[in-house]
This record gives C-alpha cells, structure tokens and sequence, in this order.
C-alpha cells in the first residue's frame, strides 16, 4: 500500500487562509461592534420617556441629546434586548462618556435616576408646586389639587391649611414617573418618622399638636436666623398662647400681606385681613407660613420655660432680640429699636 507523502507547503497554505478568514471576520465584527461599545455620549443628559412612547419617539429623543449616529446604535442594541420603549416610562440618566451599549442597558433595566428635590424655607406654597412639579412628570395643577385634598391631609393628622407644615425642610429623592400622592407620601414618610413618640410626648406637654408645633416653628424661622434663639422664641409664643393673648407676630402680618419685603411694620400694615394676621385673630393661624427645619422644631420642644410675653428686634441689627416679661419693659426695648430705624431712615 502506497502512502501520500504530506505537503507541508499545502498545510501551510490553509492555515494562512484560515487565519486570514477569521482575521477578517474579527475586523469586520470589531469594525461593527466596536462603535457601540467605545463612542461615548458627548456630554450628560436626561431622557425621559413618557407614557406610552414609542420606538420613533425615544430615538428622537436620544438624537435631540447625543446625535443621530448615538440614537441608532442606542436603539438597535435596545431593541435587541427585545425591550420595548414604552414599557420603560421614567427618567434615566446618561452620564458623559456612556457607550450606545451602557445607554441600551440603562433604558432596558428600567431602572430610573431619582430626582432631587430641596425643600427649604418655602413661604408660598401653593406657587412652590410648579417648581415642584417641573422636576416631574406632573403639572402643579396635579400637585395642588393633592395638596387641597382633605382626605389626603387627614391621613396625616392635618388639615388642608396645615399641609406645608408635612413638608419639613430637607432633601428628598423620587423617580421623575412619581404621582403627587407618591410624593406626598414620601414627604410624609419623613414627617411622620420625625414625630417620635418622644416627641409627640414633648408637643403635649406644651399643650400642642404636632402640627401646632409646626406653625409654631414657622413663625420662629421668620422671626429669627438665629437658632440659639429659637427655642426661647418659640416658648415665649407658647406663652401667650397659654395666656390668651394674641400673639401679635409681626411675620404673619407679612404673610398675610403677601410681602416679607416689609421691613418696618407700621399701623396701617396690622389692619391686613384674613386669619394669619396675628394682631387681629387670636390663637394660631390656620397653618404653617412657611415651611420648617426639625433644628427649630427640636430647639422649641427642648426649650426652657420662661417667664417671656414679649420681644423686639435688638437696636444693633444682630439679628438677635430683647426679651422682657412685662410690657413697661418691652416698650422701652421697643424705643430703642424705632429709634435705631429712624436712624438709619427705615419706614
């Protein structure tokens, strides 16, 4: 039996072929993967995609952000994870440098950037809903409409008038596809975990509610930055409260006006109606405001007690005031400070 002598040569040949084919197929794939994996975003962005949106819609969205080459591959990865754009209603955040692969993935997961949103010292409220809102999938129309909501107040032991006093000064963190009432609920969640048993010990012991406490504190904030101050103010409207004297707190006659650009409250500025015009209405307003820190509400149901009814801005403009507990000693701190004004030609 003859034996074929090998070809070294003709082995050779095939292995060079062979190597070249897949050489080429590995340049052609990379030629064609390697955009999807490597081309970064230009820049950071938010894509929102809203209810019901389609394949067309989203990719228009991605071209308006990152361009039309970004938007193609974006949608052509995403579409073989065999997701559908629709189903991932949200807000998704593409960080500078995110390949179409990552942007793909990001939209497929459905998993949405949390909005943040800052609550801090807001004294119109109802307003403050479009600012609100414009960080969500909401109008302020929704959101104030929530906020008006009786049922909704109650289930937090408020009336419709003591809402901003839910809204304690803080950061929170929500997906931009939330519902008023999710926010409300989650605003409320920190209000209610804020209101220990221990504290709402300490509200009754000076004879309020949580949320008495809250307006409370609210006028404290405008009256004072000071925060070794405000327990010692807010004890002293307590005070009056316990007297049956009204509190006459010269920022709820600004609220009531409508303008904390008042710098000097004259007699014609006590006349303002409706009932957070402390001057005119006995007890507390109605509600909050402004909205609160738990650093004021704490510093009131720790404060001392004190023999305090009375209070005037100090004659040097610190920013602190002179207490006095009977009224004789109240108008000769209170000449100090018209004449400080005068002084100075603030009417």
């Amino acid at each position: 039996m003859s034996i074929t002598p090998k070809n070294p040569s003709a082995n050779r040949t095939k292995r060079i072929v062979c190597w070249s084919i897949c050489s080429a197929v590995v340049i052609i794939i990379a030629v064609i993967t390697l955009p999807y994996l490597i081309t970064g975003s230009a820049h950071a962005a938010i894509i929102r995609i809203p209810k019901g949106a389609g394949t067309t819609q989203v990719t228009d969205t991605l071209t308006k952000y990152f361009g039309e080459k970004y938007a193609d591959r974006t949608i052509d990865i995403f579409s073989k994870l065999e997701s559908k754009p629709f189903l991932r209603y949200g807000a998704y955040e593409i960080e500078e440098g995110t390949s179409p692969l990552k942007a793909a993935r990001i939209l497929a997961r459905g998993v949405q950037t949390p909005v943040k949103i800052s609550i801090n010292g807001v004294r119109e409220f109802l307003p403050f809903a479009d600012r609100i809102a414009a960080k969500f999938d909401f109008s302020g129309d929704d959101l104030r409409k929530a906020l008006t909501d009786s049922t909704l107040a109650a289930k937090f032991g408020l009336t419709v008038e003591q809402f901003p006093a839910l809204f304690l000064n803080d950061t929170y963190f929500l997906y931009w596809s939330a519902t008023p009432e999710q926010l409300i609920e989650k605003i409320g969640e920190n209000y209610n975990n804020f209101w220990t048993e221990e504290r709402r010990e300490k509200a009754s012991a000076l004879g309020l509610s949580p949320a008495e406490v809250m307006i409370v504190a609210s006028i404290t904030d405008e009256e004072s930055n000071q925060i070794s101050e405000k327990g010692r103010i807010g004890r002293l409207y307590i005070n009056r409260l316990h007297k049956n004297m009204r509190l006459q707190a010269d920022p709820t006659v600004k609220f009531a006006l409508n303008d904390f650009s008042i710098k000097r409250i004259t007699n014609e500025h006590l006349s303002a109606p409706g009932p957070y015009n402390t001057y005119r209405v006995a007890g507390l307003p109605p509600g909050p405001i402004r909205t609160t820190s738990k650093e004021t509400v704490d510093a009131i149901l720790n404060s001392s007690p004190s023999e305090d009814l009375y209070m005037c801005a100090k004659e040097d403009f610190s920013g602190f005031h002179n207490f006095a507990s009977t009224f004789e000693e109240h108008r000769i701190n209170a000449e100090k400070y018209r004449k400080a004004l005068n002084e100075r030609g603030i009417y």
